[in-house]
């Protein structure tokens, strides 16, 4: 295969982009030969783009004479609003979140047809989850997945129940009508439960965070084992921790903090009745 070829088409920032596609977390570490299989470049072009991206710092050599990604990428990453940014604002009510649960804690956002975790927290002992800092996810069977689905525009909705739904267990709901129902339901309590759908052993509670306008920019959740916890235990712990959040985000809609100084999930862990207090402000009062 020539650099002339099919393969070697497109601008070089396209090109560019697909050897840094390449790597991923299966195949964090690749040699030359890798890079240009995976990326369907031929080996001249990849030689040469690989050692401008090792340049920049995009891209790091190993003493074996693999690559990885470098250090530079996180650094311009982390400058992306809806990444660390929110991560940072968020992980005070996450903490929280997680040392009054003892489960783990996730904060997603969307992206298209997947959400992406800004956030995991494991809890010691908690069911293993399939997720990571940085991975995706199918919308549907996730708690966090819904919530972003639910107050996503309605023709986005139609458009990503048109699609094939990703099945994980065979609770999975892949029924487009069943799952209208189930967004309507997030909807109107604000809150999304999802049991058995990403793996046999594992419940998700998740709820909205919104942003300065009042949008629904992320969602935050608990993962638990199924048989260990009751969903409605997590509800209004999880709902204090979005509200949290929210405020932290700069949502005009929250109220200001409390004289007893409850400001997240451990005085709701507390006082018990505070995660449930404004249900009807991250449900039906919030529709658009």
């Amino acid at each position: 295969m020539t650099a002339e070829s099919p393969a070697g088409a497109g601008s070089v920032t396209s090109r560019a982009l697909r050897v840094l596609e390449a790597f991923s977390t299966d195949t964090p570490v690749l040699k030359l030969t890798d890079i240009s299989r995976h990326s369907g470049l031929p080996l001249t072009t990849t030689h040469r783009l690989v050692g401008e991206l090792t340049q920049w710092g995009a891209l790091e050599r190993e003493t074996g004479g693999g690559y990885r990604i470098g250090l530079r990428l996180w650094e311009i990453a982390s400058l992306a609003p809806r990444g660390l940014g929110l991560r940072e604002l968020a992980l005070p009510s996450l903490s929280d979140l997680a040392h009054v649960t003892r489960e783990n804690v996730q904060l997603a956002v969307r992206e298209d047809l997947e959400v992406v975790y800004v956030e995991r927290l494991a809890g010691r002992g908690a069911v293993p989850v399939l997720t990571r800092v940085g991975g995706r996810f199918a919308l549907t069977p996730t708690g966090v997945g819904r919530v972003l689905l639910a107050f996503a525009p309605a023709d986005f909705q139609e458009y990503a129940l048109s699609q094939p739904l990703a099945r994980c267990t065979e609770e999975t709901v892949t029924d487009p009508e069943r799952i209208r129902q189930a967004l309507a339901e997030v909807r109107h309590t604000g809150v999304a439960v999802c049991e058995r759908q990403v793996t046999l052993d594992s419940l998700s509670v998740a709820a909205p965070v919104y942003g300065p306008l009042s949008e629904v920019v992320a969602a935050v959740s608990v993962v638990a084992h199924v048989d260990s916890v009751q969903p409605h235990t997590l509800v209004p712990l999880v709902q204090v921790a979005a509200r949290s959040i929210s405020r932290a985000l700069g949502d005009p809609s929250q109220p200001p903090l409390t004289p007893t100084g409850v400001t997240g999930v451990t005085g709701a862990g507390t006082t018990g009745v505070t995660g449930r207090g404004s249900a009807s402000r991250s449900g039906s009062a919030r529709r658009r």
